[in-house]
C-alpha cells in the first residue's frame, strides 16, 4: 500500500509557536496539554500541507506569530505515492502564502494531488444546525478530498458569478454582456454539482460496507428554490431565463451556491437537525471516518486525517471504537486533547506529544 504521511515537521513564526521541530512516523499521533497551549495551532500547520486556508479558514497574514508578525514558514517531509517530498508553505509579512515542492514552486492545487486530508473541529460540531453555507463548505472539503480540481472549479465559479451579480446590482440588460459570463459559471457549475453528488455516492457506498461502532447518515443534496438544472445547456438556459428576477433580487437565484445538505440518522430516521448533540456529533465522525475509508479505497492509501479535541465528547466505548478504525484504516491521525487519558484507549499504537506553553511560546516534547 501507498503510505501517506507527514513526518519532519517544523513550525516557523507559526501562531504560538516560535521554533518547533516535530520528528513523527506514519502513525497516529496523540497530542496533548492544557488549553491554549499551541496544540491546536499544530493541527492548523498540517492542515496547511493541503490546498486553501487550513482548516480554520484564516488569512495568510493572521497565522503569523505575534507581536513579530514577520511572516511565517512551515516545512515538512511527505510520504506520498512511493515517493518522499520536501514541501515549504510560508508567508512573508502579509503576504499570500507561497508553495515549494522539492525546492520547486508549486501551486497550492500541487498538495491537493499529493495529500489528501479530512479533518474534524469543534466550529463543524454545529453543521447540521448552521445555515447552508457550513454545509456546503463540508460537502465542498469532501468533494476536494477525491476531486482536486474542485477548487479550480469553485473559484470560476465564483469570479464569474461575482461579476454577473455587479452587472445586475446596475440593472444592465444588454445579454451579450451576460452571455460568456453565464457560459462559464453552466460550464463549472454543473462539474461542481456532479462532483459533490459523486462524492455523496461515494461516501453512502463506504458507510454501508463498513462495520463500525458509529452511526450511519442519510445525504441529499437540495436546492433553496425549484431544482439544480442537470445538465450545462440547461444551466446556461435557466440563468438567461431567471434574468429580471435575479435583477429584481440583485444576485443570482439559481446555481450550487443555493445548495443546501440534509443529513438523517438512518437508523432511526430521525433529521440530523434533530438529533441529539451527542449523535449529531457520533453523525459527523462517521462521515469522517466514511470519507477515509473510501480514498483508501479510491487511492490505495488512507488520507491524513485531523481530529482536534474530539475525544473530549466520546465516552470510552466510543473512543476505543474511534482509535480501532484509525488504526485500522493505517491512518496517520493527528489528534488533540488535554490530558493523555484520553487516548489511553490507543495503547502503544500512537505517539505521544506533549504541549506546554512559557512565555507566550509553546513547547513539543516527545513522549515514549
Amino acid at each position: 500500500m501507498n503510505e501517506l504521511a507527514l513526518t519532519n515537521l517544523t513550525l516557523s513564526h507559526f501562531r504560538s509557536h516560535l521554533t518547533t521541530r516535530i520528528e513523527v512516523d506514519a502513525r497516529p499521533v496523540a497530542i496533548f496539554g492544557s488549553n491554549g497551549a499551541g496544540k491546536t495551532n499544530i493541527l492548523e500547520a498540517v492542515s496547511m500541507f493541503s490546498p486553501g486556508r487550513g482548516m480554520r479558514r484564516m488569512a495568510a497574514k493572521d497565522m503569523a506569530r505575534r507581536p513579530e508578525a514577520i511572516g511565517w514558514k512551515l516545512t515538512g517531509l511527505l510520504s506520498s505515492q512511493g515517493r518522499v517530498h520536501e514541501v515549504e508553505t510560508y508567508s512573508e509579512g502579509e503576504a499570500a502564502r507561497l508553495v515549494k515542492i522539492d525546492g520547486k514552486p508549486a501551486a497550492q492545487t500541487a498538495l491537493g494531488r499529493l495529500a489528501r486530508m479530512v479533518w474534524l473541529i469543534p466550529s463543524m460540531d454545529r453543521l447540521w444546525i448552521e445555515g447552508a453555507e457550513g454545509r456546503r463548505r463540508f460537502l465542498d472539503r469532501t468533494t476536494l478530498s477525491f476531486f482536486p480540481e474542485h477548487s479550480d472549479l469553485s473559484l470560476e465559479y465564483e469570479k464569474a458569478m461575482r461579476e454577473r451579480n455587479r452587472l445586475l446590482k446596475a440593472e444592465v440588460r444588454d445579454a451579450h454582456w451576460y452571455a460568456a459570463l453565464e457560459a462559464q459559471m453552466a460550464k463549472s457549475g454543473s462539474a461542481i454539482y456532479s462532483n459533490r453528488l459523486k462524492a455523496l455516492d461515494r461516501l453512502q457506498e463506504a458507510q454501508e460496507a463498513a462495520e463500525t461502532g458509529f452511526p450511519s447518515a442519510e445525504l441529499v443534496l437540495m436546492q433553496s428554490e425549484g431544482e439544480m438544472p442537470e445538465t450545462e445547456d440547461d444551466f446556461a438556459e435557466a440563468l438567461a431565463e431567471s434574468r429580471f428576477r435575479d435583477m429584481a433580487a440583485g444576485r443570482t437565484l439559481v446555481g450550487p451556491h443555493r445548495t443546501d445538505m440534509h443529513g438523517v440518522y438512518a437508523a432511526k430516521g430521525v433529521p440530523a437537525k434533530d438529533c441529539s448533540t451527542g449523535e449529531q456529533k457520533a453523525l459527523l465522525i462517521s462521515l469522517i471516518l466514511a470519507n477515509a475509508r473510501a480514498l483508501k479505497e479510491e487511492l490505495g492509501a488512507p488520507p491524513i486525517v485531523l481530529l482536534d479535541e474530539v475525544a473530549a465528547h466520546l465516552d470510552a466505548d466510543r473512543r476505543a471504537a474511534l482509535y480501532d478504525e484509525i488504526c485500522a484504516l493505517g491512518a496517520q491521525a493527528w489528534m488533540t486533547g488535554t490530558g493523555p487519558e484520553l487516548f489511553a484507549e490507543l495503547g502503544g499504537r500512537s505517539q505521544l506529544l506533549r504541549v506546554d506553553e512559557a512565555d507566550g511560546n509553546s513547547h513539543v516534547t516527545a513522549l515514549v
